[in-house]
């Protein structure tokens, strides 16, 4: 179906074919049309974090940020979905046109800035959905008028609304959308504001009596002292898992390449071979029992499964599922259940 669907939605500028694609398949989940929904994925109950997840395939946060379309998503055939990024008040991000496709690459650029409703919208939202078929993860982030100084005040408003409502917790802190966000990823900001959400999420968690898992997502433009840090602080502080990565501003081997001069983060297959090196490299930094989540670039379910052959225990994709469509989600859980059985079986697929 999504074959068919395709060139009418790019027909639209890609901000405009978003908003279409959410509306049609809310509509198409409203009306019990399955075809339109229909995924080939079958369970692969994965552990992480202290969940388990019906299977290991997620949506990457972006693509539904006030959460208004959590149970149409959760349809696909999703092991979890991610919403938001969400800020405390709300803000109509940068100025528009700010998203860009690049077909021939199968990749998008964006600035959209964090445009969302607010943190009490998603909220409203959030409550009013049924989540039956998969885990909810909810991505925060702060105002773009909020100093970096002040930062923690920020997430930590977000933390205390959505706390309740969430499955797990993602900070955001590696958008290069928002000016000045990525240098919370510095090493003594990045321990100054988890070591302060870390304390806010032991206080919850014993004030309303459940422990909800926090992830960190980091950027893939990220120099190798720069993991090593990251690495040793998010250890250090025992956060429960780290998203690896986000867009890059990287624009390596799309030289003349129509957009590829857009400011903003870049998504997509470009993405795939450097967030996969960071995942790798944090991989060996982080102790162990820290589980770690591949996004970046997977259009096909290879490369969901070079992913966890770099580390990852969970993917996530986004822009693979506006080329590829739903298919793309159980072909990747199918290539995902043939690497875990490969070993049962004699063989060993490449890494």
């Amino acid at each position: 179906m999504y074959s068919l669907a395709r060139p009418f939605l790019f027909a639209f500028n890609a901000e405009r074919a978003h908003a279409l694609a959410l509306v049609s398949l809310e509509a198409a989940y409203r009306s019990g049309v399955n075809p339109l929904l229909a995924t080939t994925a079958k369970p692969l109950p994965t552990k992480a974090f202290g969940l388990t997840f019906a299977n290991p395939v997620g949506l990457a946060a972006g693509m539904d940020k006030n959460g208004a379309h959590i149970d149409a998503l959760m349809a696909l055939g999703f092991g979890f979905v991610e919403i938001g990024t969400t800020t405390p008040r709300p803000q109509p991000g940068n100025p528009k046109p700010r998203m860009f496709r690049l077909p021939k690459q199968q990749a998008v650029i964006n600035r959209l800035g964090f445009n969302n409703l607010g943190v009490d919208a998603l909220v409203r939202n959030v409550e009013r959905a049924k989540r039956t078929r998969a885990l909810l993860g909810i991505n925060i982030g702060k105002n773009k008028d909020t100093a970096n100084e002040d930062a923690a005040s920020d997430y930590l408003h977000c933390l205390e609304r959505v706390y309740p409502l969430a499955d797990y917790i993602t900070i955001n802190i590696s958008s290069p959308n928002t000016a000045g966000l990525r240098e919370l990823q510095e090493e003594q900001a990045l321990r100054r504001l988890v070591g302060t959400l870390r304390e806010a999420q032991e206080r919850l968690g014993s004030q309303h009596g459940k422990r909800v898992p926090m992830l960190v997502k980091i950027a893939p433009d990220l120099s190798d002292n720069d993991i090593d840090a990251a690495g040793r602080v998010l250890g250090d502080l025992g956060v429960d898992g780290v998203i690896a990565g986000n867009t890059t501003i990287s624009r390596e081997g799309l030289e003349g390449v129509r957009h590829a001069d857009e400011v903003g983060g870049l998504s997509g297959a470009p993405l795939m071979a450097r967030s996969t090196a960071v995942l790798r490299m944090l991989r060996t930094r982080l102790p162990e029992h820290i589980p770690l989540i591949g996004v970046g670039g997977i259009l096909h379910g290879a490369d969901a499964a070079t992913k966890q052959a770099a580390g990852a225990i969970l993917v996530q994709t986004y822009t693979g599922l506006v080329y590829r469509g739903p298919a793309l989600i159980g072909e990747c859980v199918e290539a995902l259940r043939r690497r875990k059985e490969a070993p049962s079986r004699g063989t060993l697929l490449p890494e």
